[in-house]
């Protein structure tokens, strides 16, 4: 098993419209055309873990100055700042047959040095109840329940600090 995380390509487009179609429901899955935008406009926050040469995981973010991170348009990049003090996740995910082999963990490992890297202050996401004890073991902090409800979900703010 040959695993390498590496940031995204347009090369990468299909496989990861598959991994976020496939990880999420389809209310809340972004649109291939959102991951085009995230991989043209912000590769740097945007990795891909492959397995043996093949695309199974991925995570993919944009950066705000702001600490609200409920505005949908921000998925689009719509109000993006690469210079904004905090990266805000969008999306992680590995492939089912993937799972349980520490690539989410490697992802955001790579992804939190990538950001210190870039000089962000800290890391924001949304997630549903049952990964919170996965991004504290992480080092995130549960920020409380989000006004969120994308896709037609609850959601939990999570706050990892550079």
């Amino acid at each position: 098993m040959s695993l390498n995380i590496r940031r995204a390509t347009m090369d990468d487009l299909t496989a990861c419209t598959h991994v976020e179609t496939t990880c999420f429901e389809p209310s809340e899955a972004a649109s291939e055309t959102s991951i085009k935008t995230r991989i043209d406009n912000f590769p740097q926050g945007f990795y891909v873990a492959e397995l043996d040469g093949r695309v199974v995981g991925q995570v993919n973010s944009g950066c705000t100055a702001k600490d609200d991170i409920t505005d949908e348009e921000f998925k689009q990049l719509i109000g993006h700042d690469p210079d904004g003090r905090n990266m805000v996740v969008f999306s992680l995910s590995v492939l089912p047959e993937a799972q349980g082999l520490g690539l989410a963990k490697a992802l955001m490992e790579c992804f939190i040095k990538a950001s210190r890297t870039m000089g962000k202050e800290q890391i924001l996401l949304l997630c549903k109840d049952y990964h919170i004890g996965f991004y504290e073991k992480l080092g995130y902090e549960k920020a409380g329940l989000s006004s969120s409800n994308h896709g037609g979900f609850q959601w939990w703010e999570m706050i990892f600090r550079l």
